[in-house]
């Protein structure tokens, strides 16, 4: 749900730009995430290193736009695997799925709403 308003956004190439933004941001936290939490069991010194390593990674591949995203969804998928430590390893990859629905949602929803006016995005 969340990722679905994140994607809906006043025209349709904001939309297909968020799109792309969360889905990259998503795929560059997620394998390192599923690295770390099959070789590792989750600490909280190993939360700050991979919210830090995430957004570096984000920067030097030249997307710092996307930087607090990737450490956002970083730190969401490994507090949850903190809350059931059973099969941790299995976070990564329901959150690459939900953000993948969320954002096929979103840009679903895209192309079927009413394009907003000129003066409606004006007055937004």
């Amino acid at each position: 749900m969340i990722v679905t308003v994140f994607v809906y956004r006043t025209s349709y190439d904001g939309r297909a730009t968020a799109a792309l933004t969360r889905m990259a941001a998503t795929l560059r936290s997620f394998s390192m995430r599923l690295v770390y939490l099959l070789i590792l069991p989750f600490r909280p010194v190993g939360l700050a290193a991979m919210v830090g390593v995430s957004g570096l990674a984000a920067t030097l591949l030249g997307r710092a736009q996307d930087a607090v995203t990737t450490r956002i969804t970083t730190a969401i998928v490994l507090v949850v695997a903190s809350l059931s430590p059973r099969d941790i390893w299995q976070q990564p990859i329901l959150r690459l799925v939900d953000t993948a629905l969320g954002t096929a949602a979103g840009l679903g929803t895209a192309c079927i709403a009413p394009r907003p006016t000129a003066a409606e995005v004006g007055r937004a």
